[in-house]
């Protein structure tokens, strides 16, 4: 059996402290042997740098997935041949910088992570991840079966129609980008575990990490404002998945909701 630990979208500064206060409390409540985060907002609320992916794989991270803000920070366009550990959206053209999967071994176990990004309400053109997903999949089962895919994407029906299409698939679907941790994980009938949203690491006194004031304001004025990320409430959400390491069928998927108090109060 694998155990894989999913944490949703890092917000700022408070998301990457969420992470690195964590991951010791889920390493010893889960075992996981593999741990993911989706870091691409863990730069001030927005994008990636390479200090901020090194300091989030000095923590325990295996695998940082991204999303839609890959390219905030231009900084980490040469670092995608550095580290290939940190993965883009696939459906991204030809030629751009990094790639959408990578395998990873560890405890004797091995495990392929696949990062997609959906096209409805997302603004960015990429090609169609319904498309781009089957020859990869298919090239990555030769070397292990076990295949988690993080799908950020806005729309709840896209998630949900990419998780039914890669059904029996893959191991499992996770959503990431709306912030807000869905409650319908489940394991649909071909043995891929779905979760359509994670939720996010970091402020959760806040809208989606954001302070409230900030954005009420912008609702109240439509006038632009800065959205500062917030600092109370601080909450890692994810999920955590199991899995067959020989079929790559889920056996189970559990959601996490793992409260911190402050460190100095």
């Amino acid at each position: 059996m694998i155990k894989i630990v999913f944490l949703g979208d890092v917000v700022g500064d408070p998301g990457r402290d969420v992470v690195r206060r964590a991951i010791p409390i889920l390493k010893e409540q889960y075992k996981p042997d593999f741990i993911i985060v989706n870091g691409e907002n863990s730069a001030g609320g927005r994008g990636i740098t390479p200090k901020i992916a090194v300091d989030l794989m000095r923590s325990g991270v295996d695998v940082i997935t991204l999303g839609d803000h890959a390219w905030d920070s231009r900084d980490i366009f040469p670092f995608f041949a550095q580290e290939p550990r940190l993965i883009r959206p696939i459906n991204y053209p030809p030629g751009t910088y990094g790639k959408g999967s990578v395998i990873v071994s560890g405890n004797g176990k091995k495990i392929a992570v696949m990062n997609a990004q959906g096209r409805t309400f997302m603004g960015n053109e990429v090609e169609n991840p319904f498309l781009c997903m089957e020859f990869e999949i298919d090239k990555i089962r030769k070397e292990t079966p076990c295949i988690f895919v993080d799908f950020h994407a806005e729309a709840t029906s896209e998630k949900i129609a990419f998780g039914r299409f890669l059904d029996g698939k893959v191991t499992a679907v996770v959503g990431t980008h709306t912030h807000v941790q869905t409650a319908d994980d489940q394991i649909f009938p071909g043995g891929t575990a779905y979760l359509t949203d994670a939720g996010f690491c970091g402020p959760h006194d806040s809208v989606i990490g954001r302070d409230h004031q900030n954005v009420i304001a912008r609702y109240k004025t439509l006038l632009p404002n800065r959205f500062h990320i917030a600092h109370d409430g601080l909450q890692a959400d994810g999920c955590c998945v199991c899995c067959d390491d020989y079929t790559g069928k889920a056996i189970s998927i559990e959601r996490i909701q793992l409260k911190l108090p402050l460190e100095n109060p």
